[in-house]
């Protein structure tokens, strides 16, 4: 797959609604390198939020979750 493709694919599962961490990325996408992809659509202007998960074995990983903006509500004239 190519790093386009699973760009996309990332962003997609992100714009569903969903958090992804590099395991599931790797599990479902091919992707070792989340990180990097995250780092892309960031740069395509992308707002992606990232936390720090404590693994409770003394060790984190991040968590990312794409941040969506409220819906511009229209003000009465």
């Amino acid at each position: 797959m190519s790093q386009e493709t699973q760009t996309h694919r990332i962003l997609a599962h992100l714009q569903s609604g969903k958090t992804i961490t590099p395991a599931e990325a790797q599990e479902k996408y091919g992707c070792y390198r989340l990180g990097a992809r995250i780092y892309d659509l960031k740069q395509e202007g992308h707002q992606i939020h990232t936390d720090r998960v404590d693994s409770g074995q003394g060790t984190k990983f991040a968590q990312y979750s794409l941040i969506r903006k409220p819906a511009r509500q229209e003000q009465a004239p």
